[in-house]
C-alpha cells in the first residue's frame, strides 16, 4: 500500500514528497555514479512525486546522452548545491508509464527503520547497461 513520504538533503535545503510503497521493492545499481554514491532508490511516477522546496538550490548531473539507457534518454541526478546530498534522479522510461522519479531511499526522514530493513532490493547491472538483471557479485552495492 502507498504512504506519502517526506524526504530532504542534509541541510534541509531540497525537500520533498513521494507516494511510494518500499514493499514493492527498491534497487541498487552498479553504473558509475550510482555505485560511487551508493545510491538506493525507490521509484515515484507521475504525480506521485512532489518537489515542496529547493528547485534553486539542486544541481542537475547528466553523465551520458542516455542512448544506453533502455529508454534512450538521459537520467537527471539531482544534488543539493549546499550540501551534496543526491535527494532523487529523474528521467523517462515507458516501461515504467513515462516521467519517473528515482528516489534517495536513505533521504526518507519518516520511513522508520523497520521499513527499510524490510524493503526488498533489487540489484542492478547498470555498468553492463543491463538494468533489467542483477551484477554477478551483487552483495556490495
Amino acid at each position: 500500500m502507498k504512504k506519502t513520504y517526506h524526504g530532504s538533503c542534509h541541510c534541509g535545503a531540497v525537500r520533498f514528497e513521494c507516494d511510494i510503497d518500499l514493499a514493492d521493492g527498491t534497487s541498487k545499481c552498479n553504473c558509475s555514479v550510482c555505485r560511487k554514491v551508493r545510491f538506493w532508490k525507490a521509484i515515484a511516477t507521475g504525480s506521485n512525486f512532489r518537489l515542496v522546496q529547493g528547485a534553486d538550490a539542486l544541481s542537475d548531473y547528466t553523465f551520458s546522452d542516455g542512448s544506453k539507457n533502455p529508454s534512450g534518454q538521459p537520467i537527471h541526478h539531482f544534488f543539493c548545491s549546499t550540501c551534496g546530498v543526491k535527494t532523487f534522479g529523474r528521467g523517462h522510461m515507458e516501461a515504467l508509464g513515462g516521467e519517473f522519479h528515482a528516489v534517495n531511499v536513505a533521504c526518507l526522514d519518516d520511513a522508520t527503520d523497520e521499513e527499510l530493513a524490510a524493503a526488498p532490493v533489487e540489484y542492478q547491472d547498470g555498468r553492463a547497461d543491463h538494468w533489467e538483471r542483477p551484477p554477478v557479485v551483487a552483495g556490495y552495492l
